[in-house]
């Protein structure tokens, strides 16, 4: 079962210390309640325990040291105050897909499934959305979920918090039954000290050290209560050192507990059969694709920028004209008016080739834009889901690059939509296969950059934040618009995904008298102008980047 010795955390580097080398041992095959006043340390200890906190001193399971969370797969579950499981998906779908990432037969799999549905009590409501469950009903799925695994330990944090009073009892009645059929042990965070009659042991947590552990007839017998909800009363009217120097005595005085937790046998367990990284990989990408068509919410905003924003474009040029005049003169024999007619032609074609080149960078920006949208939140908005996959034992290679696919298909999409919607409407002369190229290049290498600002970043609000942020540096960085000085103009570029794929799909019209009109028109006849070959490579290298950036990202805990 589980145990620590000199268990510390430290808020950072600097930051004030939340756990001061606390040490407990819980029962094993029974309920055991952590109780404590509130920022007392009640989840920073077992959150630390289980690996999830970086700390020092020794955490165990049974009489094997814990390193970090993978220790545990197939060993411990941990239920989270809240459900992770997706809002738009089934009860049945949720756990189908707990399942198939962490169970390899498919026998096995639905024989749990089924299992799981029946003692959670969620078999009647197997196809109801999790988004309109109940609290009790989430709380029992949250408990399903970590059942999946069939874990002889679970952790829950405040798993009956919030709840009425029947549906605590309905909760705490699941857990006793597990504890008495299959043998489970439980270690239960919880607030209501009125419960605690209904838990075999009892931890009392104070200031960040534990400072008693007993069954609920001793811990009233130790405080001097005649129920549980006075003790944080008694508690909080002594220090921490008296309550240290107390309970140490106690322990030296009263073994009882400690003999009782000696005695405990653990079974051998046998290492849990997980799903190859590919099949992983093939069930992720399913659920993120239902997920995607079942969200109307962000399907309608993706759907809304993906054929919405080509038609913004195209208002400025619904002709599809482009009036590249010829200049019908010769240089030595001109008369004034010929030289007049061909300044006007000059402007003439100045206009179009500006209008050309600035419908190239509009598409190219708001391709940045939607891959803003695509990658920026992707992660850091379901991270925890991750964190609590990756206890289960998802592996990140298989999470992070099935991100990877997904923005990259919404992006190619998005670019070949745009590129080729442009194209038929506004008549953009030259090669398709390039111009489509570099546009979806050109989104795609920001989706996936923005998807590792999301890996890098636990909040959603900033990862997107700065993707928006890096959209808006895309213009005035990329030199078309507003010249940049000579020393910056190279230090920016490389990092500009706009400059490439409006660059790319310029150069694409070199044999056409548009792009002759736009060099005649600039006044640096030597401007560099990249080949569509050159800006996919560099697009392809920023992408590079965003995955390296993503990889990085997921295999770093970050729960919060």
């Amino acid at each position: 079962m589980l145990s620590c010795q000199n268990l510390t955390v430290q808020a950072g580097p600097t930051g004030p210390i939340i756990l001061d080398q606390a040490n407990a041992r819980f029962l094993a095959r029974g309920l055991n309640a952590v109780i404590g006043p509130s920022g007392c340390g009640k989840t920073t200890l077992m959150k630390a325990i289980l690996g999830i906190l970086p700390s020092s001193g020794q955490a165990y399971f049974g009489n094997q040291p814990i390193s970090c969370t993978e220790d545990l797969i197939g060993k411990v579950g941990f239920a989270p105050q809240f459900t992770t499981a997706q809002p738009q998906l089934s009860v049945k779908e949720s756990l189908q897909y707990a399942l198939e990432l962490a169970v390899a037969d498919s026998a096995e799999r639905q024989r749990r499934l089924d299992y799981v549905l029946e003692v959670t009590g969620l078999a009647p409501h197997q196809d109801k959305r999790v988004g309109s469950l109940s609290g009790g009903q989430l709380r029992r799925l949250s408990l399903g979920l970590e059942l999946t695994l069939d874990p002889p330990c679970m952790v829950c944090d405040e798993v009956t918090s919030g709840l009425d009073p029947q549906s605590e009892d309905q909760i705490l009645a699941l857990l006793r039954h597990l504890v008495e059929t299959r043998g489970k042990s439980f270690v239960c965070i919880i607030h209501n000290l009125g419960k605690l009659n209904q838990f075999d042991s009892v931890t009392v947590v104070y200031q960040g050290d534990v400072v008693f552990q007993g069954s609920p007839v001793a811990l009233l017998s130790y405080f001097g209560i005649p129920d549980g909800l006075n003790l944080y009363e008694v508690l909080n009217s002594q220090n921490l050192s008296y309550w240290r120097d107390r309970w140490a005595i106690y322990q030296s005085e009263n073994t009882d507990y400690a003999e009782t937790i000696a005695q405990e046998h653990s079974t051998p367990l046998v290492e849990p059969s997980i799903p190859s990284g590919l099949t992983q990989f093939s069930t992720l990408l399913a659920r993120r694709f239902k997920l995607f068509f079942r969200d109307t919410g962000y399907l309608g905003l993706t759907l809304a920028i993906t054929f919405g924003f080509p038609l913004l474009v195209i208002i400025f040029n619904l002709e599809g004209t482009w009036d590249i005049m010829k200049i019908p003169m010769d240089r030595n024999t001109a008369s004034m008016q010929e030289v007049q007619q061909a300044l006007r032609i000059q402007i003439s074609n100045a206009q179009v080739a500006s209008l050309a080149a600035g419908l190239v960078m509009f598409q190219v920006i708001l391709l940045t834009l939607m891959g803003a949208n695509n990658g920026g939140r992707e992660i850091s908005a379901e991270r925890v889901l991750y964190e609590k996959e990756r206890m289960t034992g998802l592996r990140p290679w298989s999470y992070a690059f099935s991100k990877l696919t997904f923005v990259s298909c919404v992006a190619v999409f998005q670019g070949m939509w745009m590129g080729a919607f442009v194209k038929m409407v506004c008549q953009f002369p030259g090669p398709w296969f390039e111009q489509l190229a570099v546009l979806a290049g050109s989104c795609i290498s920001m989706s996936i950059v923005c998807l590792g600002f999301s890996a890098l970043l636990i909040s959603p609000e900033k990862s997107s934040l700065l993707s928006i942020y890096l959209v808006g540096f895309q213009l005035p960085l990329s030199g078309v618009v507003l010249a940049l000085p000579e020393a910056l103009t190279w230090v920016c570029r490389p990092f500009i995904n706009a400059y490439w794929g409006w660059s790319g799909y310029m150069k694409s019209m070199i044999n056409f008298d548009l792009w002759n009109a736009y060099t005649a028109s600039l006044a640096n006849q030597n401007a560099y102008v990249a080949e569509p070959s050159v800006a996919l490579i560099v697009l392809f290298m920023q992408a590079l980047v965003g995955v390296c950036m993503v990889v990085i990202g997921c295999q770093q805990k970050r729960w919060s």
